[in-house]
């Protein structure tokens, strides 16, 4: 098959898959340490969907009240339920400050308080005094468009730095060596149809989440997770997949994201009764209880008969009580939003809101440098060489069983730069590569082909639809056996008629019929391995909420699930150990109690 395609090939240092905020912090830290960079988007930079994040990013400024980089440690751990690693924590809390201060240098406009300093907002889950204080100022926002500017300040940057970009080119598999390590990506070029092989020391997978595997998403229709898809084709597995965030307030029908940070200016939610409910669920943080409580909380609302509207299936989030100027400044593209998609007048009348599928906590696993592993017997990490995986397509863990609102930028920029950085010492600029076997990339063309001529009986979005519909109904909010295992069934006819997929476009220029089919096969993969790993932990913890174990189970199940992706569609389990312990003895680690707001 692979005769019918000529290749162009190229060689770097690092190749960097996908040009969101990780992929752009990566791509120019690698560029000013003078490694040569490659950088390949299956978008235009910024649109990526970094560009859609609103609310902010975290970190302990201090700005507008009294905070500590301990106290974020300690909101962290507690929000991930115990299943972060605390010593990756605590290097995410502890580089925040630098961080953020770093963007603002490289211009990032945030917003300002009257004394010049960077304007901070309370965010959900974050607390002063180790949960026992009030709500902390500590999320970094430039009004509601935080990710727009942190994106474009990123992408200006990397050209400023002289890195390289292959835009509209997509990323189709890994390659390998003669030795079998990761030394490559095999991509196709949208704009003129070629193909393209690109060598390198070293592959940065940051492609993002893979939230299109469900019907209603805050994400963009281009977040597939093509990176972890190549990795569970090269063998290779992904971690924690069952750990899924819905965001509590997307908007009723469309889905678009109304940010935590209109709770954090003041915005609350209500029932059909007008009642402010959740007092009822977290007397103490309320409104600004961590994600996956506050979106249980409204589901169970809405279970109990209380939603909003004829078929009491929404919830309404009110702001009309905030003064104009605070939403003219601070919140200025929620008030578009909710006009476009919700046809609210969010000054007069509430936004209809439900939780919504919005961040992956699973992806590649890794160490806090950014360094892709995988278990050894169950207890032993080895590196994997030649791979590397950051932001929401990796799982290092930070974010555990549940991310906090704002750590998700926090986590792009520091460990973008931690992999630029470990790069940095361990790669040797313009060193001489092993030997690319000759039918490099050959599987991944085969795989091209075969779709590109399919001529079955099924369409692309007629499967996808059934996979989204399917996750959607089997793997959402709340969980049980019997719910997921019919998933599970359903998952598999769906993964069999995939052999029956019709194409009806086999140009290679802007051939969107085939990108859309090659995006599917890459959901289905990671939808397959986040159900199955959801059946087999049998305990509720974070975003992953079974019914049927209610309780968190932390002598059987305080571990990560490492799952690989079997060619028959069916799933192979290990363990990671959580790391329980800090790097330093600036900070002591968290022991685990009840979780509770």
């Amino acid at each position: 098959m692979s005769k019918a395609y000529k290749v162009i090939d190229h060689t770097y240092d690092v190749v960097v898959v996908g040009a969101g905020g990780a992929g752009l912090r990566a791509t120019f830290g690698l560029a000013l340490k003078g490694l040569k960079t490659a950088c390949i988007s299956k978008v235009f930079p910024t649109r990526s969907h970094t560009v859609a994040a609103q609310g902010g990013i975290s970190a302990a400024l201090s700005n507008m009240g009294k905070d500590d980089w301990r106290w974020h440690f300690y909101d962290t751990v507690k929000g991930a339920d115990w299943l972060g690693d605390q010593d990756a924590i605590e290097y995410m809390c502890r580089e925040a400050m630098p961080s953020v201060i770093e963007l603002e240098h490289y211009g990032v406009p945030f917003s300002r308080t009257e004394s010049g300093h960077i304007y901070q907002r309370p965010f959900g889950g974050m607390t002063t005094e180790y949960g026992e204080g009030p709500p902390a100022h500590r999320t970094c926002a430039a009004a509601d468009r935080t990710g727009h500017a942190i994106l474009h300040t990123l992408y200006q940057q990397s050209l400023k730095n002289q890195a390289e970009f292959f835009i509209e080119y997509f990323a189709l598999d890994l390659i390998k060596d003669v030795d079998g390590k990761i030394s490559g990506v095999m991509a196709w070029n949208l704009d003129d149809g070629t193909i393209h092989r690109f060598k390198a020391q070293m592959v940065i997978i940051a492609t993002g989440g893979y939230g299109r595997c469900y019907f209603s998403c805050t994400g963009a229709h281009t977040q597939t997770g093509d990176g972890s898809a190549m990795v569970l084709r090269a063998g290779l597995p992904l971690q924690d997949m069952e750990f899924i965030q819905f965001h509590p307030t997307g908007i009723y029908g469309a889905g678009a994201l109304i940010t935590e940070g209109v709770r954090g200016e003041g915005g609350y939610l209500t029932n059909s009764e007008g009642e402010r409910f959740m007092e009822r669920y977290a007397p103490h943080a309320k409104d600004l209880a961590s994600r996956d409580v506050v979106s249980r909380s409204m589901t169970i609302e809405m279970n109990e008969g209380r939603g909003c509207g004829e078929s009491k299936d929404f919830i309404h989030l009110h702001i009309e009580h905030l003064e104009p100027d605070v939403i003219a400044q601070r919140l200025p593209g929620i008030s578009e939003t909710a006009k476009i998609f919700a046809g609210v007048d969010v000054s007069r009348e509430p936004i209809p809101v439900l939780p919504t599928v919005h961040y992956n906590m699973g992806g590649v696993p890794t160490n806090y440098l950014g360094e892709a592993v995988q278990p050894v017997n169950g207890d032993t990490d080895v590196i994997i060489p030649g791979l590397m995986a950051v932001g929401e397509a990796a799982c290092v863990s930070v974010h555990g069983a549940n991310r906090l609102g704002s750590n998700s930028l926090l986590d792009l920029v520091v460990f973008g730069r931690a992999a630029a950085d470990r790069c940095a010492e361990i790669l040797v600029p313009g060193a001489k590569q092993q030997d690319l076997p000759g039918d490099a990339g050959d599987s991944a063309l085969d795989w091209l082909d075969s779709r590109r001529h399919a001529r079955g009986s099924y369409s692309t979005a007629e499967l996808r639809g059934e996979m989204q519909r399917t996750m959607q109904a089997h793997c959402a909010v709340f969980r049980t056996e019997e719910l997921m295992a019919e998933g599970v069934n359903k998952m598999a006819d769906i993964w069999s008629k995939m052999d029956d997929l019709k194409i009806s476009d086999s140009g290679m220029i802007w051939n969107s019929d085939l990108v859309e089919t090659l995006e599917f096969d890459n959901l289905m993969a990671q939808a397959l391995v986040s159900i199955h790993g959801a059946l087999e932990r049998k305990e509720s913890r974070g975003g992953h909420a079974r019914e049927d174990f209610p309780d968190r189970d932390d002598t059987n199940w305080m571990k990560h699930t490492v799952a690989w992706l079997n060619e028959d569609g069916t799933s192979r389990f290990d363990f990671r150990p959580v790391h329980n312990y800090t790097l330093s003895d600036d900070v002591d680690a968290v022991p685990p109690k009840a979780r509770t707001y």
